[in-house]
């Protein structure tokens, strides 16, 4: 009896090479022929939030699969980019793995790296110095913190640069006084402050809330989406008591309200 040879990962990944050539081919698919790099970008962002959702839900059957979905989006890319003679997805593989191993020195030459900072702090050079040997004019420390992120990890990545330069507080308890520091500035602000003002010093106010997220080692991008998370659940919770009697949240009073939140709150 002949024991059938599992297809390898490379061979499958082929097999969704060509499948997106195919649709994208005279006699595919008419939604993926029409498609752009700027029409796609949209997917690509829900694309990942899909696959976050699936790790807070620990759902690993639906994470394989929203994976999958993501894995489909440098595919598109590529072959879009590759019908314009700009590049293949082989190109991507040999960026990516050769950028592994340059940055790696540690694992794949002579190089040592014994705690994750001192890793951190290599790769920051080696990326540094491959943008001079590429000619890249460096704007300065930020210039390569991306403006397209979520606002709140782009907040976090911008304090985590400064900070390996030296410019950073010292402990989460000088974070935590400036937080009340501006706290202050934005209440002020509220008292008769115009509304960009008020604008600006809440941003402010979010901006060090995401330093305290850093100096904590919390991911505030992920600790807001576990915040929403919490919400939803207690909320989902109240609405359904109130369903249960033939009520809506409209028109129900508000201490009616508080006291099926405190309930729902038990229930977590």
């Amino acid at each position: 009896m002949t024991v059938p040879v599992p297809e390898s990962p490379g061979a499958k990944f082929q097999r969704l090479v060509e499948i997106m050539a195919r649709l994208r081919a005279p006699g595919g698919c008419p939604w993926d022929r029409e498609q752009t790099f700027d029409s796609i970008k949209p997917y690509t962002l829900e694309e990942t939030y899909e696959v976050m959702d699936a790790i807070d839900a620990r759902d690993w059957d639906e994470l394989a699969a929203e994976l999958g979905d993501l894995l489909l989006q440098p595919v598109f890319y590529a072959q879009m980019a590759a019908e314009e003679n700009r590049f293949r997805i082989e190109d991507c593989l040999d960026a990516i793995a050769g950028k592994l191993i340059r940055r790696h020195p540690h694992v794949f030459g002579d190089g040592s790296a014994r705690t994750p900072d001192e890793v951190v702090h290599r790769w920051e050079q080696i990326k540094a110095e491959e943008r001079r040997e590429k000619g890249h004019i460096d704007d300065g420390m930020l210039s390569r913190v991306s403006r397209s992120q979520p606002a709140l990890a782009e907040g976090q990545q911008i304090g985590s640069k400064v900070a390996r330069a030296g410019f950073d507080w010292a402990n989460p308890d000088q974070v935590l006084e400036k937080l009340r520091e501006e706290l202050a500035e934005l209440n002020d602000a509220r008292r008769g402050g115009s509304r960009e003002e008020i604008a600006g010093e809440l941003g402010d106010l979010l901006f060090v809330i995401v330093n305290l997220a850093r100096h904590l080692e919390v991911d505030a991008e992920q600790s807001l989406r576990g915040a929403s998370a919490k919400f939803r659940k207690r909320f989902g919770y109240l609405e359904r008591r109130l369903t249960e009697q033939g009520r809506a949240v409209e028109g129900t009073p508000l201490e009616e309200l508080e006291s099926l939140w405190q309930e729902a709150k038990a229930q977590a």
